[in-house]
């Protein structure tokens, strides 16, 4: 193998956290991505990964290595779109992050349709409730629903969420409806730590906004688990509004203290500028901003 090859087989495994995965990314035998490893390693003299019985790791080493072998493929990735011309078709692999469930109602449907459009490329989709770093995690595109720092990222906008406090009508129907956010004190409480990790809860805006002091009964980590908890009438809770909006429409829950409900949060469609953004990441961008 020359260079190129040995660098892309070491992203892919470091990327993969596994030479199976690695392999599979790359349609090679394990074997000949382990090869390729060993050879990389002899021939620049350090050890790039470690093994463990569950996971491969990339050494201190292995990190600063990465950070450049992604920089150099990525540069030989445009190189060859340049001369193959702006119409050439997307190919490649695509790493794209969003939250969990955003990700599987959203990014999803519009992935499958990107990938049946262009047949060369390969994606992986990562989708995890926590800000993720591109860069760091060799990511291509991100969904960030949220305010964003500044960044060296190219940030488009291409909607807006509500946190929104909702409930089963049978939990209202007992307990009564709260008529503002003090009146929470008294009831029972679903927090999902992944949408309200502190221990309040904000309503209204900047210029008159409160904060509750919340003790839930129940904190999940997941969404789903605190949306399954509220339609068993266990108590209220605070998600996202695309997250319940089929239940809200179907009337198996119920959005309470609408009139104190905080300023909408944007969602971002996030990309690496510059000579990083190859046409598979702009194509990529553009037809999920598209839909």
């Amino acid at each position: 193998m020359d260079r190129f090859q040995l660098m892309t087989v070491f992203v892919a495994v470091a990327e993969e956290e596994s030479f199976a995965g690695g392999a599979r990314r790359l349609s090679m035998s394990p074997p000949a991505v382990t090869r390729a490893i060993a050879m990389l390693e002899t021939r620049l003299g350090i050890k790039l990964l470690t093994r463990t019985t569950r996971h491969v790791r990339a050494t201190d080493a292995g990190l600063r290595y990465l950070d450049s072998a992604r920089r150099i493929l990525a540069d030989a990735e445009e190189a060859d779109e340049a001369a193959a011309g702006i119409h050439a078709a997307p190919r490649g692999h695509l790493a794209v992050t969003a939250p969990v469930l955003f990700g599987s109602m959203f990014v999803t449907p519009a992935i499958v349709g990107y990938l049946e459009r262009y047949p060369d490329v390969t994606l992986n989709a990562v989708f995890l409730d926590r800000v993720v770093n591109l860069l760091e995690e060799g990511l291509d595109v991100g969904v960030r629903i949220g305010e964003l720092p500044d960044s060296s990222m190219r940030a488009i906008p291409v909607g807006h969420v509500r946190r929104v406090v909702c409930a089963a009508p049978d939990y209202l129907a007992c307990h009564g409806e709260p008529d503002e956010p003090q009146a929470l004190a008294g009831h029972r409480l679903i927090n999902a730590s992944t949408v309200s990790p502190a221990s309040e809860w904000r309503f209204g805006n900047a210029s008159n906004g409160i904060a509750v002091k919340i003790q839930p009964r129940l904190t999940v980590t997941n969404n789903e688990a605190a949306i399954q908890a509220a339609l068993r009438g266990f108590g209220i809770t605070r998600l996202i509004s695309y997250q319940v909006a089929a239940h809200l429409a179907a009337g198996r829950l119920k959005r309470i203290l609408v009139a104190h409900e905080p300023a909408p949060l944007p969602i971002h469609v996030l990309h690496r500028e510059g000579r990083q953004a190859s046409a598979k990441v702009r194509s990529f961008v553009d037809f999920l901003v598209g839909i």
